[in-house]
């Protein structure tokens, strides 16, 4: 089994915060994949599903971002799984908004749902790194994640936003199958605009024609006049 845990903070008012792209992400692959409903279970909320052949387990702590390791500790010790079993998709600072990176172990940069999770069952976990860019100045990465309104996702972001989610949801089996190459791949072509169609060898064959113009109606004066040229 695989423990998918997506990072965010519970409640509606925080749903669209960029902070919240972790749980926005199990969400779509719950979607895509029909896992069963959520419920209730290990401090969160829980759904239950296959991608490819493993079962997985997808959990939404609901402890509040800074405590996100309370539920995953209760997660590992109930289903007896390792560190290495566990993959969190959480919003990363350091990546240009859209861009997505995989990683296992390391440092939490700050990150207090990492912090929570590192301090309960060590760094040996895999970690799907959501890029939400960066405001460009420190003062402002607070409003930035979690800000009323400035922290939300904004409009104009919808597109992409929806293509990565779709592309994560998209490339969950090989992530859950252990190979990221193929994962990311997935997630970078939903994020690609569709090729226009190139024409086939019988186009290049076949050069445009035109319908020749109308001639104009000539008055009876010119058709006589044409008798005599």
């Amino acid at each position: 089994m695989k423990l998918f845990v997506g990072l965010g903070n519970p409640g509606a008012s925080y749903a669209r915060n960029r902070h919240n792209v972790g749980f926005m992400a199990v969400e779509a692959i719950a979607s895509a994949h029909g896992f069963g409903p959520w419920r209730s279970k290990f401090h969160g909320e829980i759904a239950e599903g296959r991608l490819g052949v493993e079962k997985v387990l997808l959990l939404k702590p609901g402890t509040y971002m800074n405590l996100s390791g309370d539920a995953v500790r209760a997660a590992l010790q109930f289903y007896k799984l390792e560190p290495d079993d566990v993959t969190v998709f959480h919003d990363e600072l350091d990546l240009p908004s859209g861009r997505v990176r995989v990683k296992t172990g390391g440092g939490h940069a700050g990150h207090n749902g990492l912090r929570s999770i590192d301090a309960h069952i060590g760094p040996a976990f895999h970690r799907v790194r959501i890029g939400i860019g960066h405001p460009g100045d420190k003062r402002l990465v607070s409003p930035h994640v979690l800000g009323v309104a400035l922290g939300d996702f904004a409009k104009g972001d919808a597109e992409w936003l929806d293509d990565l989610l779709r592309g994560i949801a998209d490339g969950a089996p090989e992530l859950a199958a252990g190979d990221t190459v193929r994962f990311l791949h997935r997630v970078g072509l939903a994020g690609r605009p569709p090729q226009a169609a190139k024409p086939g060898p019988e186009a290049a064959a076949q050069p445009e024609t035109l319908a020749p113009a109308p001639r104009p109606e000539r008055s009876p004066f010119q058709r006589l006049a044409d008798r005599f040229r």
